[in-house]
């Protein structure tokens, strides 16, 4: 089963990142989606169960998933959502996994600071040349491999346009400006 999927959440891991043989990065965490109602009688909110989901994201994304996402946030995933079941002992066993497409903070809890990758940035021209017209390549913004670190496939450095458009370097463990007084 393979149908596109919106899950609000919190992050329940922390996020874990690689690289695969290929060069491609990869980032992922669990999350959890709980579900709750109102009860009238009681005047408060009562869970009713938790779902789990596993979140992976590819390329920019992954890159980006592990600068910006840490254990604890509330965040809303959008992407395609993978069942499977096996058996075992006598005991079926079932995994819900998101191939995320898009990964963000859930702004309802709180605010957050959007930072573009300017290596991503096209010329509207060229974007149009490369996909036809619709602006869209499928290819998410691929990095190239050796921009991650082979240990844990975090970016080595990311590079953003401050607000007076000069080039400033990020902190990719803390998501901060390098050298930014704290």
């Amino acid at each position: 089963m393979s149908d596109i999927i919106t899950i609000r959440g919190f992050v329940a891991t922390d996020v874990t990142t690689s690289t695969t043989t290929t060069g491609v990065g990869t980032a992922s965490f669990r999350l959890g989606s709980p579900s709750r109602h109102f009860d009238k009688t009681s005047g408060t909110w009562v869970e009713d169960h938790m779902n789990w989901f596993t979140v992976q994201g590819y390329r920019q994304l992954a890159g980006n998933m592990g600068c910006s996402i840490k254990k604890g946030q509330r965040v809303i995933v959008v992407g395609r959502l993978k069942l499977a079941s096996w058996e075992r002992d006598g005991r079926v066993f079932h995994t819900a996994e998101i191939n995320a497409d898009a990964v963000g903070h859930d702004l309802k809890w709180g605010s957050a600071n959007y930072i573009r990758n300017p290596k991503n940035e096209l010329p509207d021209s060229e974007v149009a040349n490369r996909t036809g017209g619709d602006g869209y390549d499928g290819t998410g913004g691929d990095p190239e491999p050796d921009d991650y670190t082979e240990e844990d496939g975090i970016p080595k450095d990311v590079t953003i346009q401050d607000t007076n458009g000069d080039y400033v370097t990020l902190d990719t463990e803390t998501g901060e400006l390098a050298g930014a007084a704290t």
